[in-house]
């Protein structure tokens, strides 16, 4: 008799509708990192990675996947056109990706995408950026920055390793000199450890969860941080917005913050079906409460700050939405030609 209802049972199982069974069992979810493994992008990633599965009906594996390249671009462009709408391919993004089509800069002619249409699905931290020096450099303060020029090693030309410094040199006058080129953020800060620059430009993020050492033994100074409001762990680091007075800088600066708000951005491609969109952020919302994902994150150097993909649609409608004087001022301190 017992045989006979567990037989009975699985063949009812078989017969089951597959629109009853969960999309994602037995699936994997490839998520891809448009930085290089290392950074403060792969570490937010692969901690979400770990979790995120749990909390999806089906439990599908995740599977990382970097695709650095063009300061986020390659993998945003793959996203958008070649990856699989059904969400079963998520991104990971630089943040840069949400004004990128508005400024045009040096890689800007590779944008293939629209912002708007983009599936947010959310982020699992608030940025804030930061300059700092090694502890041997002859710089303790914003004043010593504008007296005599500082070396800071950069990847790119407009990541902002660049475009920070070079900001706060037109706007204050800082003497920063960025030299990108270096092979990620990693070998960016193997110059600063080395001597071959003073310092760096980078998202505290960065620092916290792979230089740890270098807060915890006062290797480092951190001399200017970059937000819309300042972070409760530099409560003696100046802010950007505050060193400037220019009412015009001010609005590029809130311009260009704002998507630090958005610092870690998980979505999806165009056109993915509304109910998958939902399941995605219903997961990421219930991973960002799960003590074991929190526990892991600490360990990983993460403030966990989330923002919904709701809240980042948002932002990006705002910044879609910014004056044109203010995006061609921009344009202009970062150097970028008229459009």
């Amino acid at each position: 008799m017992r045989k006979g209802m567990i037989w009975l049972a699985l063949a009812c199982a078989a017969a089951m509708p597959a629109a009853a069974q969960p999309f994602f069992a037995g699936k994997s979810i490839d998520m891809l990192i448009g930085a290089d493994a290392g950074g403060g992008y792969d570490i937010a990633g692969r901690v979400m990675a770990r979790s995120l599965g749990r909390h999806i009906p089906g439990n599908p594996a995740i599977v990382v996947k970097n695709m650095a390249g063009a300061t986020g671009l390659t993998m945003i462009n793959f996203l958008a056109h070649a990856a699989a709408k059904d969400g079963t391919v998520i991104g990971l993004a630089e943040n840069n990706i949400a004004y990128e089509p508005l400024l045009g800069t040096a890689t800007g002619a590779n944008v293939r995408f629209d912002t708007s249409t983009l599936q947010w699905i959310g982020s699992p931290v608030q940025e804030v950026f930061v300059t700092f020096v090694w502890a041997t450099a002859p710089f303790r303060s914003v004043a010593d920055l504008k007296a005599s020029e500082s070396l800071m090693s950069a990847i790119s030309a407009d990541g902002e390793n660049v475009t920070l410094p070079t900001l706060m040199n037109k706007m204050i006058g800082t003497k920063m000199k960025p030299i990108p080129g270096y092979p990620g953020q990693a070998g960016a800060f193997v110059a600063v450890e080395r001597g071959e620059v003073h310092g760096n430009t980078t998202g505290f993020t960065n620092l916290a969860g792979t230089k740890a050492d270098w807060l915890r033994d006062g290797k480092i100074r951190i001399l200017i941080q970059y937000a819309l409001e300042p972070s409760k762990r530099l409560p003696k680091v100046p802010l950007a917005l505050d060193l400037v007075s220019a009412p015009e800088d001010k609005a590029v600066l809130r311009f260009l913050f704002t998507k630090y708000k958005m610092a870690r951005p998980l979505l999806a491609p165009p056109e993915i079906p509304p109910e998958r969109l939902a399941i995605l952020r219903k997961g990421f919302a219930d991973t960002m409460q799960d003590a074991d994902f929190r526990a892991d994150a600490a360990k990983a150097g993460l403030d966990i700050n989330p923002v919904s993909g709701e809240e980042i649609a948002k932002l990006v409608a705002g910044l879609n939405a910014t004056p044109a004087a203010v995006v061609a001022r921009t344009r202009m301190l970062l150097g970028q030609p008229a459009r």
